[in-house]
């Protein structure tokens, strides 16, 4: 098996470098991205992109094998992605080696070039693309739906002890929706000793408005509900339903910056128990890379959030929290990110907490794959 894989990688890298060193017409032939498919593509991935078949390839495809008519699974990638494994191979994201480099036989010119023949395959064009999918902030929402599972964590690290945890499940569904499950639960010290208990639950729906690849510029709305789950004599819930509503922009900037804005309400059916409330939180970063911009990625970012109880007197609780996401597997589907939530006004119980999350993309591969 091994030795037909190698043969099949071997044909179609030498295949592609004799194309290329060729004078006349054949050099010609690869000024376009469609023409350096057919060269060097088609073999395995077909000449539609949904794949050779085992017939034709001699080998059982691995799973990984993309079909890039399937809009749901070649949408939510970067270019980026892309061009890393067509310059260095499969092995570079762990993906199979049959996928080999062509590092030495294309430019950097025509691997851009392929990549959006590659992009042509999938022929819906209302999927936002991965580009607008920018790194998920402490506690911005993103605008983009997502197949992600998130685990956030915060720790007082003044005042009394405490841990606040959610644990967040996000399923896509179709162009423009998904579906958010988040079960928050927490242990808070008191002169007792320590309690822990489930918050209150919530379910959200999220549908995307607007998304446009060349301006980089995505607009969703979210609903939610929350039930109240949790023990509000622990001080682990609000004691009443509460339902809630948002909006969530998201903007590129140059030199790989970016921009997200959240902004919406949190209103409970019981206000005796619970004060209605608005909210706003924007993220502001930057992403580096290593690898001549295709290697494991850093994005710092800094966080402003406000919270304003409608409530008469109330002030608006200003916090800023800088923090630093990095990707963590070599696929690059499995992120974290480290900060700290620092309050800046009406401070008095309000402690500052270390806080970070646990990313895992499940779009991308298991928990346990694209490691090595």
């Amino acid at each position: 098996m091994r030795q037909r894989i190698l043969v099949v990688a071997i044909g179609l890298f030498a295949r592609l470098v004799l194309s290329a060193q060729t004078g006349g017409n054949e050099q010609l032939q690869l000024r376009t991205g469609d023409e350096i498919y057919r060269e060097a593509c088609i073999g395995c991935h077909g000449p539609h992109g949904e794949g050779q078949p085992k017939v034709v390839v001699g080998f059982d495809p691995p799973k990984s094998m993309p079909d890039f008519t399937r809009c749901d699974q070649t949408t939510p990638e970067y270019n980026r992605d892309y061009k890393a494994v067509i310059r260095d191979g499969g092995p570079e994201r762990s993906f199979s080696q049959i996928m080999p480099s062509f590092r030495d036989a294309l430019t950097s010119e025509q691997m851009d070039m392929v990549i959006q023949t590659l992009r042509g395959f999938c022929k819906e064009k209302g999927w936002p693309r991965g580009e607008m999918n920018f790194p998920r902030a402490l506690m911005t929402e993103k605008a983009f739906p997502e197949d992600e599972t998130v685990i956030t964590t915060g720790i007082n690290v003044q005042g009394a002890p405490g841990l606040t945890n959610e644990f967040v499940f996000e399923k896509r569904y179709g162009e423009k929706n998904q579906l958010e499950v988040a079960v928050p639960f927490s242990f808070s010290h008191s002169g007792t000793g320590w309690l822990g208990g489930v918050g209150d639950m919530v379910f959200g729906w999220k549908r995307v408005l607007f998304s446009n690849l060349h301006s980089g510029t995505i607009l969703s709305v979210q609903g939610e509900v929350m039930l109240p789950t949790g023990n509000r004599a622990r001080g682990f819930g609000a004691g009443t339903t509460t339902f809630g509503t948002f909006a969530s922009f998201g903007q590129a900037l140059p030199a790989n910056s970016f921009l997200q804005v959240q902004g919406g309400a949190d209103l409970p059916v019981n206000t005796d128990k619970s004060p209605q409330s608005l909210f706003l939180r924007t993220a502001l970063g930057k992403s580096f890379s290593d690898n001549h911009g295709l290697g494991r990625l850093w994005s710092p970012m800094i966080e402003a959030v406000a919270t304003h109880d409608l409530v008469d007197g109330s002030k608006t609780d200003w916090d800023l929290v800088p923090q630093f996401q990095v990707t963590v597997s070599r696929r690059q589907h499995i992120r974290a990110d480290l900060g700290v939530r620092v309050p800046v006004t009406n401070t008095s119980g309000r402690p500052v907490q270390l806080m970070f999350y646990f990313l895992w993309d499940r779009a991308d591969g298991g928990l346990f794959e694209g490691w090595k």
